[in-house]
């Protein structure tokens, strides 16, 4: 099988469309918690292996290299999530921020969603928790800060690898782990948990023991209060688009990657178990906590569209 790709550029032309939103809240199944919020449909991060890709498919949207070109924006999340906080039946169950989107791509720097669902989410102190790799997050440290000391809040860093290489050829559009481990000490700084998600894991770019002990040891010289560890899942939508960027910067392991995933999303334990293992040990060395406040996982059923709405 022959897969071609061409070159994501570091920076792209990207389209943002306003929308009003019906809905600012998603109920979500099968990821560790009930629910999600994304003031964005889209990400300009555009990274190769979104788990993302496979929801737009299924959505009938671009999963290829034409995703993250057009972003929409919920003009009125804010407004809608205040509506929905203030219902009697609302429980101040934990919203997670970002599990669908980046909250800090770049087009929050235009728009300021983010920061407006957050004043309100600390409005009515409910717990929070995000996901991100984008280190504007700094900007907001005053609302952060806030929010945390009336409720529980916490912030995972995406941080997969430190490698330059794969950094660039994987991630085309986000900003380099070191300006998000700075990020991480500032938020440290201010009293805000703040822990590192170091996922996914790519067999045979970024599994190196060496690869690995950097990012945990730069997790625990930030501050990072935690980290946590995923493989690659490839699902179809994420599966195309991944093994195209394979192909053209390592196309030598175009068939490792076809053996491991042959017909199945989910990585089995014989391909990632010794790596898992080697995380354990070196959180271990380093005194760095395993603890996994939120679990974000690739949502593995199709209803799990509604975090995209």
């Amino acid at each position: 099988m022959v897969w071609m790709a061409a070159v994501e550029p570091r920076l792209a032309e990207v389209e943002y469309v306003e929308v009003q939103c019906k809905s600012a809240l998603n109920p979500v199944k099968n990821m560790g918690f009930s629910w999600s919020l994304n003031p964005y449909t889209g990400c300009e991060h555009r990274c190769a292996f979104c788990y993302v890709r496979a929801f737009e498919l299924r959505a009938d949207r671009p999963s290829d290299d034409r995703y993250g070109r057009t972003v929409r924006v919920k003009v009125n999340v804010a407004e809608v999530l205040r509506g929905e906080l203030s219902r009697r039946s609302w429980r101040k169950e934990t919203v997670v921020i970002g599990a669908a989107t980046d909250p800090y791509q770049p087009a929050e720097g235009q728009y300021r969603l983010t920061r407006s669902c957050l004043e309100t989410l600390r409005a009515f102190a409910n717990p929070t928790a995000m996901i991100t790799r984008g280190p504007m997050i700094v900007r907001d440290i005053d609302v952060l800060a806030d929010l945390a000391r009336r409720a529980d809040l916490h912030i995972t860093f995406s941080i997969p690898t430190v490698d330059d290489d794969v950094w660039r050829k994987t991630e085309p559009g986000t900003a380099h782990p070191r300006q998000r481990l700075r990020a991480i000490e500032k938020l440290v700084s201010a009293g805000i948990d703040v822990g590192v998600g170091m996922a996914p894991i790519l067999p045979g770019l970024s599994d190196r023991p060496e690869q690995l002990e950097a990012v945990v040891k730069a997790a625990r010289a930030a501050g990072a209060t935690g980290l946590w560890a995923g493989m690659l899942h490839l699902k179809d939508g994420t599966r195309e688009h991944f093994m195209a960027v394979l192909n053209r910067h390592w196309p030598e392991l175009v068939p490792r990657y076809e053996k491991a995933y042959l017909d199945r999303a989910y990585l089995p334990p014989v391909f990632g178990a010794k790596t898992m293992r080697e995380v354990a040990r070196l959180r271990s060395v380093h005194g760095v906590s395993d603890r996994r406040r939120v679990i974000l996982k690739p949502p593995p059923e199709p209803e799990q569209l509604t975090l995209l709405n």
